[in-house]
């Protein structure tokens, strides 16, 4: 029993620095193909760029493969079939803290194996669908919850494998979900012309059971501890350096021998203290911000260059653009990022993303023809690949690497409704006032205040370092070695900020 306390305690010690390579570039690679199963697997399904079918309205929705299969099948209207897409994206989003449970509670590789399993069982059973109703369940439910327990543990990894190169890291694996729908979006044409849909699902169910191998290779990193020899090491935030904390474990230990419940209780307390961060609680509605504003483009850009009569090929292409630039961003602003100069600014380099692609919402009213919306394209998806790629490092230099798989859990959780929530009310905008004008500015208002929100916390924790480092200069003997001085009391001021209940022991 108290080496299965031991080894528990194991787990919850503190981080050294990432290897920033070596094995991290599987990881990676593995990350980007859990991406390439869990969103663009399901983008293709609904949002193919080559696919826009006028309606009766006069409005052009993007219709693609499945989605038109799906409606002759079983002559079902536009609406009912569109829930099977809803269903997949807000079930993968909605659970994606049962994923970070099932992650910290077993690990990370069990929890990609398991949902690669449910999720290609999933799409097979969807290939003997006899009803729409069938698919809602098969497809958007167990698909959903098997994407969900692959996607954030996947991520999550990365970030426990690098630091110096973490932005890189996460742009290469998150540009999974571009690369992906490109590749095989004209793949499942062909399985679809030459198996039929059924003979699609199917063989898409085996090429995403391969997840189970990508979790395979999701090795959990060794988190080793300082000998207490070489005494405490300092924090930081960047590469995840921690001190050591020797009462933690003197009191979970006997908790985990004596009372099961409550060490377990105890146990998920200090997995989820993040949540009473002020600065987490402000990202978080940033969060909600962000996830209200950024889909809209991606829904309505179309159909807005279509109404001020750019033609169907055009449009088409102005999405195509978008989404090549998107990738783009996804990698050259996490390499830019990771430079020595920009590294202590990542949040502000977030800011500025989000902020860019606001403006860009903001001015798209003004722009008329296709020469005007090509930049819009190009700036939008550049931004947008952009802060896509800085969610998880951002999230993690707020709340460390060793929560980061819970928080990524809320994060994505976040997003769900105003995933979900937010196209409807740009189309009532739209029938509302007759044009694309208000929907645009409510994308780009949505996305400025995400900005704001996130300069805000950038402003405090400013202000909180300044005032520590003040109040540590003036604790300082002047006798002493000013390095010596300012180092002993950042000791001290790390082990407070990572073990709050140590201090509350001791006194």
């Amino acid at each position: 029993m108290v080496h299965a306390a031991a080894m528990a305690q194991g787990k919850k010690r503190p981080a050294v620095p990432p290897p920033d390579g070596g094995w991290g570039w599987v990881i990676v690679a593995g990350c980007f193909m859990v991406t390439v199963c869990t969103r663009a697997v399901t983008s293709f399904w609904f949002c193919s760029l080559n696919w826009f079918q006028p309606l009766l309205t006069g409005q052009f929705r993007c219709i693609s493969i499945f989605f038109v299969e799906f409606q002759m099948h079983f002559g079902r209207d536009y609406s009912g079939t569109a829930w099977i897409h809803s269903l997949v994206d807000c079930t993968t989003m909605l659970c994606a803290p049962l994923g970070s449970f099932i992650g910290n509670r077993l690990s990370c590789r069990i929890a990609v194996i398991l949902g690669g399993f449910l999720s290609s069982i999933g799409l097979v059973l969807s290939s003997f669908a006899t009803s729409l109703e069938y698919l809602y369940l098969s497809l958007g439910v167990l698909t959903g919850i098997g994407f969900s327990l692959c996607y954030t543990p996947a991520i999550a990894m990365v970030g426990s494998y690098f630091c110096e190169r973490k932005a890189l890291a996460y742009g290469i694996a998150m540009s999974g979900s571009g690369i992906g729908t490109f590749i095989l979006a004209p793949v499942v044409q062909l399985l679809i012309e030459h198996y039929s849909w059924r003979g699609a699902l199917l063989i898409l169910g085996g090429v995403v059971s391969n997840l189970c191998v990508c979790g395979a290779l999701l090795r959990p990193i060794t988190l080793k501890e300082e000998e207490e020899a070489h005494g405490p090491v300092p924090l930081d935030t960047d590469c995840g350096y921690r001190v050591k904390a020797q009462v933690v474990s003197t009191l979970e230990e006997p908790l985990a021998i004596n009372n099961s419940k409550d060490s377990r209780c105890f146990k998920s307390m200090q997995e989820y203290r993040f949540l009473l961060m002020p600065d987490f609680l402000m990202l978080a509605v940033s969060f909600l911000f962000l996830a209200s504003g950024c889909s809209l483009p991606f829904v309505y850009l179309v159909p807005y260059a279509l109404d001020v009569g750019v033609s169907h090929h055009q449009a088409a292409f102005l999405m195509s653009i978008l989404g090549v630039i998107d990738i783009v961003g996804n990698i050259t602003f996490g390499w830019l990022v990771d430079r020595r100069c920009l590294k202590k600014y990542r949040n502000v380099c977030y800011m500025i993303a989000v902020g860019m692609e606001g403006l860009c919402c903001l001015f798209i009213p003004l722009l008329r023809t296709f020469a005007l919306l090509v930049p819009f394209s190009v700036l939008y998806g550049y931004f947008d690949g952009a802060y896509v790629a800085l969610i998880p490092v951002v999230t993690s230099d707020i709340v460390g690497t060793t929560n980061l798989s819970s928080a990524l859990g809320i994060v994505y959780f976040l997003h769900a409704i105003p995933y979900l929530l937010s196209p409807p009310i740009g189309g009532w905008l739209v029938d509302t006032t007759g044009t694309y004008t208000a929907t645009f500015f409510l994308s780009g208002f949505a996305l400025i205040s995400s900005s704001l929100v996130i300069s805000t916390v950038t402003g405090i924790r400013h202000c909180r370092r300044t005032q520590k480092h003040r109040k540590n200069n003036k604790d300082t003997d002047p006798k002493q070695d000013p390095c010596q001085g300012s180092r002993s009391d950042f000791y001290i001021a790390s082990s407070k900020d990572v073990n709050p209940s140590t201090n509350t022991a001791n006194s």
